[in-house]
């Protein structure tokens, strides 16, 4: 079939119609049409599985096939554009496409188009109305799902950005539920304690009791499993196991501290079962021991020989099974794989010899003692029968062990651990999300549910004695030979050991993977490989145990191990669940948070019913670790729970705050520190150094907020990497200064418009920055700076629109660190009311140690002599109802005009502020004549009364003069901040500020806002 339409020739073989749709789904395809105006263009080559492509034009070897489908959205239309491997082709259909000239002028010198380019620039982007192109289908989710790839550039960077689609790699082997989890699971839970001490649990314990026992230490790792489950289904998860999920979901710390000693809970328990297996080895071939030895066992008052294995023997043969386990262990995943049936099947195999045994036995068959399944035996075993006994369980009046619940229940947990073994081997899962629940669920519940048949199976088997004095019943009633058993407790604890081995080192690595611990990074492992050196450091320490050769001291630790671990999944999932965040979705919806929370209850309580010694040693070394972890270790934020609660917690108080106004006792200062220097700073300096020491000086004990803000003069899109750089920089020296505060960088045109701006929107609610703190512009005049009058009059007035008090640090370059004690006096010069903020300044200063040596003095400005006397008494009250001591020193106007001495520099100082005004003002009129405008000033119309701007200069002398005059030598001056008058020039306002700082070393300009900040009230 051909079709001809502006040059668009198709041709297809008669076997494959295109148009017919066969070997698309059925559906039907119109061919599309290569108009001139057409955006969406169809090329196609012909394709040739043994050689090259027909058509003339050859596209690059990488790229055979490429289809441009145009399909509609609302408000336009996107463009997908899809490559095709040879190798992924089927089709043999021949297809000549005709192209535009351009096009064909482009493909000569072997290139393609622009457009048709994986790498092609904006202008030339696939799905340009969304910014990106397909890359966010190869990369994008990958990136969400934690796989390491780097971001290709933005589309507005306009750089070139490579597709390299290339085929799938040989991935590492990955196992399913049963190998990767089930068999694990199954292997570490079935242990030597169901063969050797479990009929003697129901003998001490009474059928009752046993189920109770069965069902409380059951229900425990049921709990954590379905924690485990909720945890591990809410989303992709790397290797680690229980300590990837802690950790991302407590924090690294307490990951970090519960991975390691579960690490070593794990390295230890591999050296226990490898003991336990060689031990009942050569209890059943006694004549392979090579180091004979006999012991004596007291048994009802008599010393009986037994024959025991010889310490040596354990160590000897202990260190060669861990060798070889250690080699099954470096064979990887498939190895551990095809290994581990051939220790769970002779386990599965004698487990069912012995249940027909007990179906089997009758009366003193196949011993003394056995009963058979007997309705009277299981009445009379029903009961508890606690004793003593002595070291080797058999009952002795004169034993120094008594047996009870508690000690059962330390005795027989170890029994149903193991439930981790899986999710250890997360990294080797080809699906944890699945594997990991319906694996880890079925181990618990096939274990539980063997236990519980086997309380009531043994309880009607045997008498008491029976239970009491034969270690080994499993043996005695198996069929058809009790060797069977002793192979079965030797497989067990050998898979045990081989799962115990296998998943330590992975664990290891994970921890040593997220770089938290520098000194783990040489267990580190990549992705998908093998653990290597963590296996070599698991294998040493488990064989330094096994030489050890007794552990029973250190055994109970182990358990309190796994239990923390238990309890870290369990208040995990508790967390996770009762926050309810948006990104808690978990696939397991069998949970909830009040189960997580009894887990972990139950896991606690376990613990200390086995041993409170133990457990404070257990909770001690992971108070160590993680201590450690949070002094020595990296930084890293995993989105735990614990951000997630200070968020909740966050938003609970900041609602509980409300809109209102705070109460004056409970007012904290919030101060907005106004970073942008008045000039420039060197370079890679974001703000003045003593900012943050002020900042600090302004806090209570350290406690309040303080909110560091600059601005960047320019456009946002120009300018926003810029803004973050300088934040970051600005984050770090506040780090550095040890200042509870965040950072802010606003990037806007002017610093006028970015300040109002700030002052408007920074905070929410009640926890808006309440003061801006600022350094006084000393500099303008010397650099010619004349821009800042205005811009300086401007954010002082936006402070008062907005209520915002205001404090202008003068003399910050001198201003005293935390080493630098201070002495003298700290002075108030109090003109107006403030609210108390003044006062309240004062006190906190007086908190710091640089200024507590300091006493306070408050100038009080009184218009008549006779109410001088008046206003002392009321302001000394005042103060002592709101407990503040200070002098209080009263000065009148009346004296204060009638003083005549001047200071000479002040005196200097007025008369050169008098000039500069008095040549600004002629300036100001001789434009307004020229242009014949009013008066202007900063592109505003302004009213200048010159009798007022002399009363001003007057009464700025005079209040500088006072300072000078009392105040000279003391530590600190707070002055309260004239307003800047309505329709004044502003640099009229900076000469009276000038004139007021003048040779004052250390000033704070203060002014309140409309409110109180203090209460004499309680």
């Amino acid at each position: 079939m051909s079709a001809d339409n502006n040059g668009a020739d198709i041709e297809t073989s008669d076997d494959n119609d295109f148009s017919s749709g066969r070997g698309l789904g059925g559906r039907k395809y119109r061919p599309v049409i290569a108009q001139d105006d057409d955006r969406a263009v169809l090329e196609m080559s012909s394709i040739d599985p043994g050689g090259r492509a027909s058509s003339s034009l050859d596209p690059p070897n990488d790229i055979k096939l490429i289809f441009y489908f145009c399909f509609p959205f609302v408000t336009g239309f996107g463009y997908i554009a899809m490559y095709l491997h040879p190798e992924q082709l089927t089709c043999d259909r021949k297809v000549k496409v005709g192209i535009p000239p351009d096009m064909a002028s482009e493909r000569k010198d072997g290139s393609l188009p622009n457009h048709a380019r994986a790498n092609g620039a904006q202008a030339e982007s696939k799905l340009e109305l969304f910014g990106f192109d397909s890359l966010v289908n190869i990369l994008g989710l990958k990136s969400m799902a934690g796989d390491q790839i780097q971001a290709p550039s933005s589309p507005r960077d306009g750089d070139d950005v490579p597709i390299n689609i290339e085929p799938p790699k040989s991935e590492t082997v990955k196992s399913g539920t049963m190998m990767g989890v089930f068999i694990p699971c199954l292997q570490n839970i079935l242990g030597i304690i169901y063969y050797i001490r479990f009929s003697w649990i129901v003998g001490m314990a009474g059928i009752g009791q046993s189920l109770v026992l069965v069902a409380f230490c059951g229900s425990c790792t049921f709990l954590t499993t379905i924690s485990l489950s909720a945890i591990a289904t809410n989303g992709a998860m790397k290797g680690g196991g229980p300590y990837y999920l802690i950790g991302r979901a407590l924090g690294p710390e307490v990951g970090v501290s519960i991975g390691l000693c579960f690490f070593l809970g794990n390295a230890v328990a591999g050296a226990l079962y490898v003991l336990g297996a060689v031990e009942t080895f050569l209890t059943a071939l006694p004549q392979a021991g090579i180091f004979k030895g006999t012991t004596f066992v007291k048994i009802n008052g008599s010393d009986i020989a037994q024959t025991s294995p010889n310490l040596h023997d354990l160590q000897v043969y202990g260190v060669i099974v861990t060798i070889i386990l250690c080699f099954i262990v470096f064979g990887g995943v498939k190895m551990i794989n095809r290994v581990a049936p051939a220790f769970l099947i002779p386990v599965v195999l004698s487990l069912f010899c012995i249940f027909i045994g007990i179906f089997v036995a009758r009366k003193n068959y196949p011993a003394d003692g056995i009963t058979g399944l007997s309705l009277e035996s299981f009445k009379k075993n029903w009961d508890s029968a606690y004793q003593t006994t002595n070291h080797a369980g058999i009952p002795d009046p004169n034993g120094n062990i008594y047996w009870s619940f508690n000690a059962l229940v330390g005795l027989f947990f170890p029994a149903v651990t193991g439930i981790m073994a899986g999710s250890n081997r997360s990294a080797s899962l080809k699906d944890t999300q699945r594997s990991i629940p319906i694996g880890t669920l079925s181990a618990t519940l096939a274990t539980s549910g063997l236990y519980l048949v086997t309380v009531l199976f043994f309880g009607a088997l045997a008498t008491r004695e029976k239970l009491l004095t034969d270690r080994l019943l499993t043996a005695t009633v198996a069929w058809p030979v009790p060797g069977i058993t002793y192979v079965g407790i030797i497989l067990s604890t050998l898979g045990a050991a081989l799962q115990s081995l296998t998943g330590a080192p992975r664990l290891l690595a994970a921890i040593a993977n997220d770089d938290i611990l520098p000194v783990l990074k040489y267990f580190k492992a990549a992705d998908g490989g093998e653990p290597h050196i963590a296996t070599l450091f698991t294998a040493f320490l488990c064989i330094a145990c096994v030489v050890i050769g007794n552990l029973d001291l250190i055994s109970p630790t182990i358990t309190m191990f796994y239990l923390l671990c238990y309890g870290g999944v369990n208040l995990s999932c508790f967390l996770l669940d009762l926050l309810d965040a948006p990104s808690w979705r978990p696939r397991w919806k069998f949970h909830h948070w009040s189960l997580s929370l009894f887990g972990a209850l139950i896991c606690i309580v376990i613990m200390f019913l086995i041993s409170w010694a133990f457990t404070l040693v257990a909770l001690a070394l992971a108070t160590l670790i993680y201590y450690y972890v949070s002094i020595k270790g990296k930084a890293g934020d995993w989105g735990d729970g614990f951000k997630s609660a200070y968020f909740q917690l966050a938003l609970r108080s900041l609602r509980s705050l409300g809109a209102n106004q705070v109460h004056p006792k409970n007012w904290y200062p919030i101060p907005l520190i106004f970073c942008r220097p008045w000039g420039k700073l060197p370079e890679n300096v974001p703000c003045h150094p003593k900012l943050a020491d002020f900042a600090n000086c302004m806090k209570k004990k350290g406690r309040g907020m303080s909110i560091f803000v600059s601005i960047l003069d320019g456009e946002y899109h120009e300018c926003a990497e810029d803004a973050k750089a300088a934040c970051r920089a600005l984050s770090t020296y506040i780090e550095y200064k040890r200042c509870e505060g965040v950072a802010e960088i606003v990037v806007a045109p002017t610093m006028s418009d970015g300040f109002r701006g700030i002052v408007q929107t920074m905070g929410l609610g009640n926890l808006k920055p309440n003061i801006v703190v600022m350094r006084y512009p000393e500099i303008w005049r010397q650099e010619n700076l004349t821009e800042i009058p205005a811009t300086f009059v401007g954010i002082i007035n936006d402070c008062i629109v907005a209520n915002k008090a205001v404090v202008i640090v003068k003399g910050l370059d001198e201003w005293p660190n935390e080493y630098q004690r201070q002495y003298g006096t700290i002075d108030l010069y109090w003109i107006v009311r403030d609210g108390g903020l003044m006062l309240l300044l004062s006190q906190l200063l007086l908190t710091k140690e640089s200024f507590e040596s300091c006493k306070i003095q408050v100038f009080c400005i009184a218009e008549e002599d006779s109410d001088a006397e008046e206003l002392k008494a009321d302001v000394k009250k005042f103060l002592y109802d709101l407990r503040m001591q200070a002098e209080v020193i009263v000065i009148s106007m009346k004296s204060w005009d009638g003083q005549s001495e001047q200071q000479d520099e002040s005196v200097e100082a007025f008369n050169g502020a008098r000039e500069r005004i008095a040549s600004y003002l002629s300036e100001m009129k001789e434009r307004a004549q020229k242009h014949g405008t009013p008066l202007m000033a900063d592109g505003k119309p302004v009213v200048v009364n010159e009798q007022q701007v002399e009363k001003f200069l007057y009464t700025t002398l005079k209040l500088n003069t006072t300072i000078l005059r009392y105040s000279r030598m003391a530590a600190i001056v707070l002055v309260s901040l004239p307003p800047p008058p309505l329709n004044h020039p502003a640099y009229f306002y900076m000469e009276y500020m000038d004139l007021l700082v003048e040779n004052v070393p250390r000033l704070l300009i203060v002014r309140g806002y409309r409110r109180d900040v203090v209460t004499l009230f309680t």
